[in-house]
C-alpha cells in the first residue's frame, strides 16, 4: 500500500462489438478462454467505459483510439493505457488462483486509485484491480515509496523514545496506547519478523537520518493529490473472495 506507480499499457487493435451510452464492448486482444472453467462461460469481450461525464470513466485506466463517441460496431479500435499516476490502495494474493472464465487465472490483485482519488471507507468497491500477471503489457513503473525502508510488521523506536509497529506508510501503531500522530525521525529498528536484524538496521537508520514523517507525506500528497489512509497492506488469501 502507499506505492506511487506510472501506468501504462501500449495500444493494441481490438474489435467493436457493442456500444452503449455507457459502455464501448470489444473483443480483448489479451486473454484466453478458461476450458476448465465450468461455471463462469466467458465470451471473449470486456466492456471499458465509454461515457466520459460517467462515474466508471474516472476509474478505469484502458482507453479506446479513437475515443468512443467515434466508434461503430464492427470497427476496429485500438486500447491501451495512456500514461497514468496511480497510488496502490491494497494487495490481495489469491491461492489457488481465482477463477474469472479466462486464462491466465487472477493470482494476484493490485488495486489502484488516480490522482486525485482517496479512499472512501464508506464506499463498497473502489478503484481499478490489476492483475502483474495476466498476460496483459501493462508497465508499473515505481514513482515514489514511502518508507521503503520498512516492511509490515516492523517494530521501530523513535527519536522521541517511542516505540511504534508499522503496518503501512500512514497506519502506525504506538506500544503506549497513547493516541497515534507520527514517529519522530530518525527511527531505530528494533525487530524484522520478530527477531532483530542488523543489517536492515542499519539501512532504516541510514533512511531516516535526515527528513522527517512529515516530508515522507507531503512528498506522496504532491504525487498523489490524495488523502492518506490507513488500510491492509497485503492480504493473502486462501479463499476465493466475493467480486
Amino acid at each position: 500500500m502507499g506505492d506511487v506507480l506510472l501506468v501504462s499499457c501500449p495500444y493494441t487493435d481490438a474489435r467493436v462489438t457493442r456500444l452503449t451510452r455507457r459502455e464501448v464492448v470489444v473483443e480483448w486482444p489479451w486473454w484466453e478462454v478458461d476450458p476448465e472453467c465450468d461455471w463462469i462461460e466467458w465470451n471473449g469481450q470486456v466492456a471499458l467505459a465509454g461515457d466520459p461525464a460517467s462515474y466508471d470513466w474516472d476509474l478505469e485506466l484502458f482507453r479506446t483510439e479513437p475515443p468512443p463517441r467515434h466508434l461503430e460496431v464492427g470497427a476496429v479500435c485500438k486500447v491501451g493505457i495512456p500514461p497514468t499516476v496511480v497510488h496502490v490502495m491494497s494487495v490481495e494474493r489469491m491461492d489457488p488462483p481465482l477463477e474469472t472464465g479466462r486464462l491466465p487465472r487472477m493470482g494476484t490483485q493490485v488495486m489502484v486509485l488516480r490522482t486525485g482519488q482517496s479512499h472512501d471507507p464508506d464506499l463498497e468497491w473502489q478503484g481499478y484491480g490489476i492483475d502483474p500477471d495476466d498476460g496483459i503489457p501493462i508497465a508499473l513503473d515505481l514513482l515514489f515509496r514511502p518508507y521503503a525502508c520498512l516492511v509490515a510488521g516492523d517494530e521501530v523506536a523513535d527519536a522521541a523514545g517511542r516505540a511504534w509497529r508499522f503496518d503501512a506508510p500512514w497506519d502506525w501503531h504506538p506500544f503506549d496506547g497513547q493516541e497515534p500522530s507520527e514517529p519522530a525521525w530518525p527511527l531505530s529498528l528494533l525487530t524484522r519478523d520478530g527477531h532483530p536484524d542488523d543489517a536492515a538496521a542499519t539501512v532504516v537508520a541510514r533512511a531516516t537520518r535526515s527528513g522527517s514523517h512529515e516530508q515522507e507525506l507531503a512528498r506522496w500528497v504532491e504525487l498523489t493529490q490524495a488523502r492518506p489512509t490507513r488500510l491492509v497492506v497485503v492480504r493473502d488469501s486462501v479463499r476465493q473472495p466475493n467480486r
